[in-house]
């Protein structure tokens, strides 16, 4: 498949901002942020991260409010985490509808050997983790290794063997829209087509837009661009494939405008937590907060909701 579509930033930027600009009624909102909530990836990727911490950030997803409301609020889709903590969340989450995610292959930096990166994504599944979260080589993309590229991709499919793979591509380093386009087609086609690993299903392959670790993260425009390679790829074959813009989506109000992006782009299929997911961990409170005002007319303190 040609990997040199090109992308007019303007138009680009014209059309995702028009989603913003739509009027969405009470009960769609209600319904909405609900939605949203339920495709939360919640996130914990620091060098401190214990234990304790991830069982709390598992209660969180199973139940992140405890307060009453007419209607409880859904857990959240995932809990992701570094491979060392797999364990630690499977036991947290097990009978829960709460997903085990771990990052893996040399993140966030993308910059490790592949038979390190293949033994990470080995281990981390081994472990018990449902998804993976690997991150692309930006170097060698940028260096115009395309087929270097494509085959780290396949083999890191085929080591994920079950688990869901999403392809983080960190779109803040590679350079513009054109090249956001050209790394959303080859991680799909080289996903799609990795030898040896399970035929791909609806949902089991994801593109990612970032770590957030690097800025810019998540932006409409580029979530726009990624969206569009996915309804290609759905036209051409049939197969859905998964999204997940991540970093810097922090308010409620912000989730519901990609919400109608996602709906207007590739219609109500995709939006499911199997195909759709925010990796937003700041997100959730601000969800909390709305669904809450909502129902009780009033907001609640920040500091109401825990962090994890």
């Amino acid at each position: 498949m040609t990997l040199d579509r090109t992308v007019e930033p303007v138009m680009a930027a014209r059309r995702a901002a028009s989603f913003t600009k739509r009027s969405i009624k009470s009960s769609s909102k209600r319904q909405g942020l609900r939605l949203a909530l339920s495709m939360v990836d919640l996130t914990t990727l620091e060098g401190k991260d214990s234990p304790e911490k991830v069982r709390s950030l598992c209660h969180k997803a199973i139940r992140p409010w405890e307060g009453a409301l007419k209607e409880p609020v859904p857990s959240v889709a995932a809990v992701c985490v570094y491979p060392m903590l797999v364990p630690t969340a499977c036991t947290a989450l097990r009978g829960s509808t709460v997903k085990v995610a771990a990052v893996a292959s040399g993140f966030p930096s993308g910059q490790f050997p592949l038979k390190v990166r293949l033994a990470d994504c080995a281990a981390a599944v081994e472990a018990g983790a449902d998804e993976i979260d690997m991150v692309i080589s930006r170097g060698l993309f940028l260096a115009g290794q395309h087929d270097l590229i494509r085959e780290e991709i396949r083999q890191i499919r085929r080591a994920c063997g079950g688990a869901h793979l999403k392809i983080i591509l960190e779109t803040g380093e590679l350079g513009g829209l054109d090249a956001v386009r050209r790394a959303s087609d080859l991680a799909i086609e080289a996903a799609c087509s990795a030898p040896g690993a399970p035929p791909p299903r609806d949902g089991h392959i994801f593109i990612k837009t970032s770590t957030g670790k690097v800025q810019p993260a998540a932006t409409m425009p580029v979530t726009l661009v990624m969206l569009e390679a996915i309804r290609d790829h759905f036209d051409r074959t049939g197969l859905r494939i998964g999204m997940k813009p991540a970093g810097g989506i922090r308010t409620a109000k912000s989730a519901l405008h990609y919400l109608v992006m996602v709906k207007e782009t590739l219609g109500d299929a995709l939006l499911s937590p199997t195909l759709f997911r925010f990796g937003a961990s700041a997100l959730a409170n601000d969800l909390l907060r709305q669904i809450v005002r909502l129902e009780r007319g009033t907001y609640m303190a920040a500091d109401d909701f825990s962090e994890a």
